[in-house]
């Protein structure tokens, strides 16, 4: 490490901006930049928020970066040519799946397996469900399938061998064999991946990292060569889904952990947030240029799924913060369909050209025009937009091609956008909450994002949740978010065992060489950190069944202390002695609370065990987040449309006086309706601690815009957080 470096950063690649942070450990300082995105090569974005916070590579100590690159590549198709070698007699597990269908309802719907049938090649081997070999692994046959796989141009190479969750020796073989050989380092085995059950998932897994693993291979090794280039000098570390970081090295191994690792980092930065604030249990809500997502954090910790869809037909088993995602970003568009019904989303705008207000050449509205229409958002502020928005043109466009087909004014046009862009995230929260059996009221709204504070108040009074926090600096959330996360490696291993017959100590012997592999990956990483902890679960379920429950396996811990590459480490070692009748409590409680009943009369299986090795590292100040204030006044009034309860949007020809105030010379003052208010402006950086608002007020910020509605309080808390008690709610 550099002498003397103190300097953190913590980076995320999002869909329309990139947004750095950057604190100082030895005085706290603090600076953020925000700069579009380079979609083309995301590396670009990242140098240039480097460059644009005055951030030499030579003086940090550490970056920690959050990129969409895999999850990008995935979505999108863009990934590499991936063959498969595969068991006699399974290459079309990939298709069949769990025999669903992409529509449920109707004979339609299509989908292709990331690997093309053609590359999907079979070999003589088998094992049987207790690990014994049944058929002997044909060598001859590997090596055909791999040359025949690489003269078609095939670039990553994927094994997906029947059972080798039990035995994987006859994938292990298959890849010396394979490896020899092939031109590079892109082979991935399934079980080495992912040593579980469920032949379609496993395989699914393994195609999906052998299908980013190149493209996140060269782009993290673009983006650490640049860095050495300039002078840093330590490891790159990048977010994985699960909440945690991991180095390059392991990355590019393991590529599919780093699915959804941008909105795992907001998800990290909201829990860490909340909780200094005080409040452990959130619903946090990202709302970015392209995509909404919520995430549920309960007792202060997000929770976590080894059970995530990336699409039909795409299940992937590897541990990730438990994310529900919708195309609801303020870049998101709004259309009116052949059925005459506004739509909003999936499609964005993105960085280029954008919104129409953005004046890059976008001709069709988004949630951020709609806003800008209301009065919500200030034509001469919006980031990017050097001389302001056109009103004129904004207005003419969603007249023209939203107003006009509902028979709405551009104002009405504008309401019915961000409605049905509320109504939209809405339902994602209600997936995630009332559909998992958590009450919302029960919950803190926890809004970031560039777009998030602009509708989190609406959401919350849907929602009846009492209160919303709004951070210090909403639009780099998921920037904190990567500077707070902890080095992380998750491991399982399937046992399927009864657990009135399972062998107690084989578990223990399972879970100890989980931690001890755990270890080995943090001491090579040569991360900095405080402590590791351990974490044990087990998957279990009824006799019967297909779905499991995660529960987790209580620890009793003792301090050892082992020698890291330059320093010692403080573990907590715990002695895994739990019992059956500890294993078939917590899941006989875990099932009532989620079902309802009780089946003890019905045999209890133990699918899994899980660990999670985790390397604390140190905490930072969320202090110097926000800034000292001493002037607490408004800036500026504007009117601002906002909606009631006691009318419904203006049909076009039946326009009052005040409903067009804002956009008509000869309208009333835009007070005289109760839509319009006339709304005072407050500047973030002006409001000091304590400082009670009353709305309707707006709040401006670089990165972002709260909006206070009318009948809510917001008080600025220490933190520098916002939190706003909505009236009604």
């Amino acid at each position: 490490m550099s002498p003397g470096a103190s300097i953190l950063v913590g980076v995320d690649v999002g869909g329309t901006f990139t947004d750095l942070v950057l604190v100082d450990e030895a005085t706290g300082a603090v600076r953020v930049a925000k700069v579009p995105t380079t979609m083309a090569n995301q590396a670009g974005g990242v140098l240039a928020a480097l460059a644009d916070a005055a951030a030499a590579p030579g003086d940090l100590k550490i970056v920690v970066h959050g990129t969409t690159t895999a999850t990008n590549a995935l979505l999108e198709r863009k990934g590499a040519r991936v063959g498969l070698v595969t068991t006699h007699g399974f290459r079309d597990v990939l298709e069949l799946g769990r025999r669903t269908r992409p529509t449920p309802y109707g004979l339609k719907g299509t989908f292709e397996a990331l690997i093309p049938r053609e590359l999907r090649l079979e070999v003589t081997e088998r094992m049987d469900a207790e690990g014994q070999v049944v058929t002997p692994l044909d060598e001859d046959e590997v090596r055909r399938a791999a040359a025949w796989l690489r003269e078609r141009g095939v670039e990553a190479l994927v094994i997906h061998f029947i059972h080798s969750y039990v035995n994987d020796a006859h994938e292990r073989r298959a890849r010396e064999i394979v490896a020899a050989e092939w031109p590079n380092a892109y082979v991935t085995a399934g079980a080495e991946l992912l040593p579980e059950y469920r032949e379609f998932e496993r395989g699914t897994t393994a195609a999906i990292n052998g299908f980013v693993q190149p493209v996140i291979d060269r782009y993290l090794r673009r983006l650490a060569g640049e860095l050495a280039r300039q002078g840093y000098r330590h490891e790159l570390l990048v977010m994985q889904g699960n909440g945690g970081t991991m180095s390059v090295d392991v990355a590019a191994r393991h590529a599919v952990n780093t699915l959804m690792s941008g909105p795992a980092a907001g998800v990290k930065a909201a829990a860490f947030t909340a909780l200094a604030a005080g409040h452990a249990n959130v619903i946090s809500c990202d709302m970015g240029g392209t995509s909404f997502d919520v995430g549920v954090i309960v007792g202060g910790v997000p929770t976590v799924t080894a059970d995530k869809e990336m699409g039909y037909g795409l299940p992937v088993r590897v541990p990730m913060i438990d994310i529900h995602t919708i195309g609801a970003g303020g870049g998101s568009i709004a259309r009116v369909s052949s059925a005459g019904i506004l739509q909003v989303g999936p499609e964005s705008a993105g960085a280029e050209p954008g919104p129409i207000a953005y004046g890059r050449g976008g001709e069709e509205p988004t949630i951020t025009d709609a806003n800008l229409l209301l009065g919500r958002l200030n034509p001469h502020a919006l980031l990017g937009v050097p001389g302001g928005a056109r009103l004129d043109h904004v207005r003419e466009i969603v007249d023209k091609k939203i107003g006009a087909h509902l028979s709405l004014d551009p104002i009405a046009a504008a309401a019915a956008i961000v409605r049905v862009a509320n109504d939209k995230m809405a339902g994602a929260i209600r997936l995630v909450s009332l559909q998992r059996g958590r009450d919302p009221r029960d919950f803190v709204l926890f809004a970031f994002g560039g777009a998030g504070p602009l509708h989190a108040v609406a959401l919350a009074r849907e929602l009846s949740i009492p209160k919303v926090l709004v951070p210090a600096r909403p639009g780099i959330t998921s920037a904190i978010g990567c500077l707070v996360a902890d080095v992380r490696h998750d491991f399982v291993r399937t046992i399927n065992q009864g657990l009135l017959r399972m062998d107690v100590g084989d578990g223990r012997a399972i879970l100890g060489a989980q931690i001890d592999e755990g270890r080995r990956l943090l001491a090579t990483e040569g991360v900095e950190v405080e402590t590791v902890t351990v974490q044990h679960e087990a998957d279990m379920q009824f006799a019967g069944q297909t779905h499991v429950l995660t529960i987790p396996i209580a620890r009793h811990e003792a301090d050892m202390q082992f020698a890291g590459q330059t320093h010692v480490l403080t573990i907590p070692i715990a002695r895994i002695d739990f019992t059956r009748e500890e294993l078939a409590e917590t899941f006989e409680r875990a099932y009532h609370d989620r079902f309802g009943v009780e089946l003890r009369e019905m045999r209890a299986l133990v699918m899994s065990l899980r660990t999670a090795v985790i390397g604390r590292r140190r905490p930072i100040a969320l202090t110097g987040l926000a800034e000292t204030a001493s002037t607490a006044g408004p800036i500026a009034r504007r009117p601002v449309w906002f909606e009631t309860n006691d009318s419904s949007p203006n049909q076009r020809g039946g326009m009052g006086g005040a409903e067009g105030a804002p956009h008509s010379k000869s309208a009333g003052a835009p007070h005289s309706n109760n839509r319009w208010h006339d709304t005072p402006v407050y500047r973030r950086e002006h409001l000091p601690v304590g400082l009670v608002l009353t709305g309707p007020a707006i709040v401006e910020q670089l990165d972002t815009t709260t909006v206070i509605e009318p009948g809510d309080h917001a008080i600025v808390d220490a933190l520098g957080n916002l939190e706003i008690t909505v009236g009604g709610a």
